[in-house]
Formats: structure tokens, sequence, C-alpha cells
């Protein structure tokens, strides 16, 4: 049994060739990428190339100083999935102990002291090193142009600049320096470019050029970006004190060690079967598995239940959401974690049969022999003293907030790239964090650090504290999709506490609907917030739910008689997926990507 989608939900063609297919969150990273494509590279050649441009042209959503986390397998060995780990650990001065002396009750939201060491740049070079075929100075020419010579600014960079126009101004010179030249917020389509960052690329690049071999020269490009110049710059430059999202001042605990002891690297994935697919994700260190309990939850219920388009599935979905994420909050974090029984058939009938009729307004991790579930402070406002003497004003914090604000507005704090080339070779990639209201631009480098160890807690207990050398638990969660051992599905979603959520929708209406990919990015979107968010001031909303407009009135009258505490978000404002697959049958490869907000793209023949 399966579902139909109407026509109506398809904005655009599924791209459907043979050759390559690319999906991203910009059109030029799309373009770079699929030139890559094009002239002969991998897919690993293509996706590096497009991640360098996402950083120039999403800068507000994604940068240098900032993390990712991707999923590929190869064409060598197409059935072992492989997670690329792009997510740095916190400093060694960053403790409990530092940020409470600094008055601090919860990680700041933007500031240095948020910073993780970062991890993109390191992960990408790495990709490349170990599977990419391109020489370190072709893959990073798309990237150096848009810096050096300019690209057309969307709107929604010129916004979020606006946004923060006023902290620049006052306690980010940095960044108005480079994000408002001549003193204005530039406007949508003029020319913008970083020099410092083309700069800084020439650099890296040069630090190889005297290698024999193209994977020494990556590593010693590798070298130089951990522990030369670029640590050096971010180090001292984050140590000055400066405006935190908590409305007071702070130096940043970011060291040239900490930048020297990272090093990217990939590791096994964690899967869980679902309708005769094989769905695999990043470890318990990042948000990814949460997705496999929401299908192990599912996969007990018939198809009429996992319908997102109608009261009863959607019902079902929110409510399946909410016991994953819980279990999220109080098991998951770069520690020991109790993967296998939270994925086993046993426990997911258990958090299946807490499923009613009726919306749950509590947070409901389950019982986990041998564990202790962390329950974090569950506030559904706050605001720090230093803000509140202000008025409460936080829209000049340059806090990441989740892709949505809470009155539905499109922000976006990430960005994300699919690639499927011809050989067979497939990757998803959620490169986030470093963007541009993150923290003041560093001007020896052209960007700015991170935010991502605003997910850590200052409370002791939790899997998540923030802890020296230990991962903050990242919401960057791409995914692939096995059918019969071989890759069939590659994608991701920008978006924060939402990424799995939507991802789920998708699942559910490609692998039960029977709708194509461009059908189910399509189709009307929703999410729960009923847990602790994981970006800075990490409220909730008891029963909170979020859906957009499209789902229809008799959908939300129903779900809100449920006891959902809904919030209408528009029309076209929840998700902004993008996949790309490969039918192992015919060799077809297709690509889909989101309309909302007009800026996500796909490309492919």
């Amino acid at each position: 049994m399966s579902y139909t989608p109407p026509a109506a939900f398809q904005t655009r063609p599924d791209l459907l060739g043979t050759f390559g297919m690319t999906a991203s969150t910009h059109w030029l990273a799309t373009a770079s990428a699929q030139a890559v494509l094009e002239r002969g590279g991998n897919a690993f050649d293509a996706a590096v190339a497009g991640a360098f441009v996402l950083q120039v042209v999403e800068p507000h959503l994604n940068g240098p100083g900032g993390d990712m986390t991707g999923i590929f397998t190869t064409a060598a060995q197409p059935s072992v999935p492989v997670v690329l780990v792009g997510q740095g650990a916190a400093p060694a001065a960053a403790t409990i102990g530092h940020y409470r002396a600094e008055g601090l009750e919860l990680v700041p939201g933007s500031g240095a002291l948020a910073a993780a060491v970062p991890g993109a740049v390191d992960a990408w070079f790495l990709l490349l090193r170990d599977h990419g075929t391109w020489e370190l100075d072709q893959v990073l020419e798309f990237a150096i142009g848009y810096a050096r010579d300019g690209h057309p600014v969307l709107e929604r960079v010129c916004a979020t600049i606006q946004n923060v126009s006023d902290l620049f101004r006052a306690h980010w010179p940095t960044s108005a320096a480079l994000w408002m030249p001549d003193g204005r917020v530039p406007s949508a389509g003029d020319i913008i470019t970083n020099e410092a960052w083309a700069l800084t690329l020439d650099r890296l690049i040069a630090a190889g050029a005297g290698e024999s071999t193209r994977e020494a020269r990556i590593d010693a490009t590798r070298r130089e970006w951990g522990g030369g110049f670029v640590a050096g710059e971010l180090s001292a430059f984050s140590a000055v004190p400066h405006r935190h999202s908590s409305g007071t001042d702070h130096a940043g605990v970011l060291t040239v060690a900490d930048m020297a002891d990272f090093s990217a690297t990939t590791e096994p994935a964690t899967s869980a079967l679902f309708r005769g697919h094989t769905i695999a994700k990043t470890g318990p260190w990042g948000s990814g598995p949460v997705l496999l309990q929401m299908l192990t939850i599912l996969e007990g219920f018939d198809d009429d239940h996992l319908d997102p388009s109608t009261a009863l599935g959607a019902h079902t979905i929110l409510e399946a959401e909410k016991l994953a994420m819980a279990d999220r909050e109080a098991y998951y974090g770069d520690v020991e974690v109790p993967m296998e029984y939270l994925l086993s058939a046993g426990y997911a009938a258990e958090r299946r049969a807490l499923i009613t009729g009726t919306a749950s307004h509590e947070v409901r991790p389950g019982v986990v022999p041998g564990f202790t579930a962390f329950l974090p402070p569950l506030r559904t406002e706050y605001l720090p003293p230093a803000l509140d003497a202000l008025g409460g004003d936080v829209s000049s914090a340059g806090v990441g907030e989740p892709t949505v604000s809470p009155l539905g507005e499109m922000r976006g704090d990430t960005c994300h790239i699919d690639v499927v080339d011809r050989w067979g070779n497939m990757i998803s990639a959620t490169p986030s964090g470093g963007w541009l209201q993150s923290s003041p631009t560093v001007p020896g480098v052209g960007f700015c650090l991170g935010s991502r160890l605003q997910m850590a807690w200052l409370e002791e207990g939790s899997p998540s504290t923030l802890s020296p050398g230990r991962r903050p638990r990242t919401t960057l969660t791409p995914t692939l999709v096995l059918r019969d051992g071989l890759p069939v599905t590659a994608l991701g979603s920008p978006g924060g506490d939402q990424q799995d959520q939507w991802q789920l929708l998708y699942l559910l209406r490609t692998i039960v609907g029977g709708y194509s990919p461009q059908q189910a990015i399509d189709a009307p979107s929703l999410h729960t917030t009923s847990f602790p968010g994981s970006f800075w001031p990490r409220t909730w909303t008891p029963g909170g739910s979020v859906v957009e407009d499209r789902l229809g009135e008799e959908v939300i009258t129903d779900l809100e008689r449920r006891g959902h505490q809904i919030l209408r978000s528009g029309g076209w404002s929840l998700g902004r997926l993008s996949s790309v697959t490969k039918n192992h049958r015919t060799g077809v490869l297709s690509a889909a990507a989101n309309p909302r907000g007009a800026q996500g793209y796909a490309a492919g023949r």
C-alpha cells in the first residue's frame, strides 16, 4: 500500500541522466561542482569544489571557520558507507569552570567562546587527498575566483548583514569592514569580494608547491592550515575580548596547539533498516542516529500512519520525532552511547507504545539499562541579565539560529551539497558554522570562527557537557540510502534541529508513498519544537509543532484538536532539502533541489 502525491506538489522536474548529477543550496556551487564533473573530475573533486564555493557565496550559512559532516560511498566499495568527520573538538581551555568564571550559565551563541576547533577545511582536504583525483589548485579555482573577482550577493546575505549591522558598527569593526564596505549594507545583486580569503587560499596552495606527489602537496597544505599562519591569526585575534551573544565581552580560548591537534577522520556509518532500505548516518557524537530512531519507531506502523500530508500521519510522525529527540538529549554525545540498544526492535516497540491519539507536551527519554538519562534545563524563555538590561533585544546578538525563526522567517544557518558521478561515487555533505554572524571577522584570513560549542551544556552529567577535547553534539546530519547493498540516494538539508525531521518526511514519501525526489522535496513540511533546542538560548516549546499552511486547514485543525501547539510558517518556508539518486538497474541518475527561498539548484545530464 502507498499514498499518491498530487501532481501540483512538483515545482520543477526531477533531472534525469547518466553522466553525473549535483544538487546544492546555491546555484553557483552546483554549477561549479558540475563543471568539475564535465572536466573529468569525480564526485569527490566536485563536492570539494562546490563546498569551497558555498563558503564564499553563502557566508551567512557557513564559512572556513566552521565544521562539516559528510557520508559517501566509492565506486570501488559501493556497499560501504563512510562518514567524513569534520567536526572539531572543544579547545583545551574550554572548561565549565572557565565559562562559569566568566559569568555565563550557557555557552554563548556567538563570539569566540562558542568556537570549537574549525574542522571543515581539513575534512575537505582529507576527502580530496584520499578519494579525489584533481590537484588542490584546480579544485579551489572556483572559490578563489568568486572571492577575488566577486559574485552577486544574495538577498538573504544582505538581510543577515542588516540584522547585525549595529553589532558590527559598535563591537565588530573588522566584520563591518568586510561586509559593509563604505559603511553601508550591500544590496541584493551587488558584487562583493573577499580578497583576504582568496589570498589565504593562495598561501595554503603554495605551502604544498614543493612536494613531489598530489597527496604530499595536500598534506603540506593541511599542516599549514592547522599549524601555520591561519592558526596563528585565529588564535591571536580571538584572544582579544569582544562582544558575545550574552551581551558581555569575553576573549576566546582557541590556541595554535588546539588547531594543530585536530585532524579530520573517517569512520564507519551507523545504520538501520527501514522497509528494505539501509539508512546510513553519522555516529551519536552527532545527531545522525536520531533519524534512525524515528524510523525504527515508525517501522511498526502501517502505511496509513506514515503519510505526512494527513492528520493521522502528521500526528504519528510528530510524536515519534519527540521521542527520538528526547533520547538524543538524554544519551547522545562524544561519549559511550548505547546505540545498539536505542536502535533495537524491542526498544522501538516500547517507545512506539507511548504514542497515543493526543500530543505529548513532555520530554520523555527512554530507560536504558546501565545508563542515566540526562534531562537539561527546560526553559521556555531565556534572556541573559546583560541583554535584559538592554531591553531584551537579541536581534543584533549575531546568533546562529535554526533555519526558521519562531515567526516562520527563513534565515538559515547551514548549507548542503550532494553529488553522484558516472562511475558510481556518491556523497552527501552538510557544511555549516563560521557564518558571518558567528564572531568578528579575522582580517588576516578573511573569515571568522564558528559557534558549534553552543550545543554543549555547562551542567555536569550530560553526554554533551562541555569538556576539553570533546566534540559538541553537532546538528549536521547528511544521509545516504542503500538498497540491496548499493547506494541509491544521497540527501540532506540545512535546518539545525529540523534537519533529520525534514529528511524523515522525504524518506517516508519516497520509500512508502512512492513520491519522486522532487515531489517529496516540494510537498508540505512540518516539524516539532517540543524538545530543548541545540542553539542558544536553548529553549523549547512544549507540544510545539511548526507547519506549512499548505498542509491544509482540515489537517491543521485536527492536529490542534489533538493538542499540538501549532505555529503556521507560511506556504513555502520549511526545509531546504536536496538529493541525488542512482537506479542501479537502469543506470539512470537523478537530482532534485528545494524551491523554497529560490536559491537551491540541481544540475546534471
